[in-house]
């Protein structure tokens, strides 16, 4: 197979915009309809159809709205979608810090958007669960995450009846997760990988059965463990069913404590049917960027990759993964559209229930840790290019991490309290006990102590370390912008200077 980036004379009409988060599926054979996302903290809502006959992208004008007249969903990311005949199907995903549970549908003959009403038992809102179409009247879905765990549960959609089922699994069932694939290969739902419960990134494969009513099989998980060269754990990949192959692309993995030690890919596996063992693909030509969160569609013999980032970088590129014989393999190789850095300003951050993207404050770009932490709910904050630090009044996520930390008491406790409260909480608790979530906060307080104590006002702390390089040796860790560069070693570090801080 051979990796080509797609140029001008592959396409007519106007290529979607960089994106990711994304869902692109095929529709029949003759179009692949991609809807929302995310990029430079915007949460889209457009549609963007490639016409597979006509090799022409194109917007289309959509009718039908929902209760408040919009037209269409509203904006987001790390939805489902599924495909059943003429119709694509729109459960959940994300809206800044908030799950989505609402169930929509596009005809894609008349391009008009219903939101349904289902029935039964309907699953809880949820982004980074994964579906597939079982036949051509149902859907089924798998796990993912609702803001406060990880989820194992199964339901099927009758897309007739519009009626939910949560299935009753017996025996083996895997472990919680989110960000992984489910592929229907026959008979059978089979999901890789994802982020399971407590953190880890995940490999392993397993196979459900008892979809069918008409098979009389008990549902029930089996993992697999086939021979060959199987992926290593990822996250945020894809896996696309072309022939008697599944192909396995990108995904994030990691190979540290904190994700300053993430790692893309961008490498291709294929799970071979017939022979049934992984396989390593031989692809020649320059590979595209590593990434996750993308989207990947069979298009006849070729497949069409489209979108996702890497921590730093929001893609836009279009790539073709060919066979040898096909007539594009050989030709010289384009440049890919530029991809779309990362930014954040000031105000904004991927846990905002409302991301407007800020342009007239500070921007930066932000690291591999920090976006995909936020959006699998877990947060590591990031302060402008100048480490601008705010008052604690203002700080969001040290107000957020206070009431949590004062549980059932927060609707009542006065905020100052609470601030002192996480600070003593800081001073007692040993650095091994530190959560993840906590070190933006902390860091950003330590860095607010150093202002408030040499400068006793808030302003830039550039400046100051600037004017005073002697205060950057005492002050290790004055000059970070965000936490996702601090190493395990530094933790304790860290605790030691905020306490020194706090007792003076």
């Amino acid at each position: 197979m051979n990796w080509v980036p797609a140029d001008s004379s592959d396409f007519g009409g106007t290529l979607p915009r960089p994106r990711s988060g994304h869902t692109a599926i095929n529709v029949g054979k003759s179009k692949v309809v991609v809807f929302g996302g995310l990029v430079d903290k915007r949460f889209l809502s457009d549609i963007a159809v490639y016409d597979v006959e006509n090799k022409l992208w194109f917007t289309p004008e959509c009718t039908g709205s929902d209760s408040d007249g919009q037209v269409g969903p509203s904006p987001r990311a790390f939805h489902v979608a599924a495909a059943i005949d003429c119709h694509m199907f729109i459960f959940g995903g994300r809206y800044g810090n908030r799950r989505l549970g609402d169930f929509w549908m596009l005809d894609t003959d008349i391009w008009q958007w219903s939101e349904l009403t289902s029935y039964g038992d309907l699953p809880s809102p949820r982004d980074f669960a994964a579906a597939s179409a079982i036949g051509n009247q149902k859907i089924v879905m798998y796990g993912g995450w609702d803001g406060k765990k990880w989820l194992s549960d199964v339901y099927v959609l009758d897309t007739i009846s519009l009626e939910w089922t949560e299935l009753v699994v017996s025996g083996t069932l895997p472990p919680p997760r989110c960000g992984h694939t489910a592929t229907m290969v026959e008979k059978r739902l089979l999901v890789f990988g994802g982020r399971g419960g407590g953190g880890p990134i995940m490999g392993d494969l397993w196979a459900l059965k008892g979809l069918f009513e008409g098979d009389n099989e008990t549902p029930g998980w089996t993992q697999l463990k086939l021979p060959g060269q199987p992926p290593s754990p990822r996250c945020g990949h894809t896996m696309t069913s072309g022939g008697v192959h599944l192909l396995l692309f990108g995904g994030h993995g990691t190979g540290g404590w904190l994700s300053r030690y993430d790692v893309y890919h961008n490498d291709c596996i294929v799970l071979d049917r017939v022979s049934v063992q992984w396989k390593r693909l031989a692809t020649t030509n320059t590979s595209p960027p590593a990434r996750a969160y993308h989207s990947m569609t069979c298009v006849g013999s070729r497949y069409l990759l489209f979108g996702g980032f890497d921590g730093k970088a929001t893609f836009g590129d279009i790539w073709w993964l060919v066979p040898e014989d096909d007539p594009i393999a050989k030709r010289s190789p384009s440049l890919p559209p530029p991809s779309i850095p990362l930014h954040e300003s000031e105000a904004a951050s991927m846990e905002s229930s409302s991301p407007q993207h800020d342009t007239k404050g500070r921007e930066k770009e932000e690291s591999a840790a920090s976006v995909l932490q936020k959006r699998l709910g877990i947060s590591i904050s990031a302060t402008g290019s100048e480490l601008m630090v705010v008052h604690e009044s203002r700080d969001e996520e040290l107000i957020e991490l206070c009431l949590k930390l004062a549980g059932d008491r927060a609707s009542n406790v006065d905020k100052v309290a609470c601030i002192q409260a996480l600070r003593e909480h800081w001073q007692q608790t040993p650095s091994s006990s530190l959560q993840l979530k906590e070190l933006g906060p902390l860091l950003w307080d330590y860095q607010r102590l150093i202002i408030q104590q040499h400068l006793k006002n808030i302003e830039s702390l550039s400046l100051y370390l600037e004017s005073n390089p002697s205060k950057q040796q005492i002050y290790q860790f004055a000059h970070i912008k965000d936490a996702s560069q601090l190493s395990m070693d530094d933790i304790p570090k860290l605790l030691n200077e905020y306490r020194h801080l706090l007792s003076n």
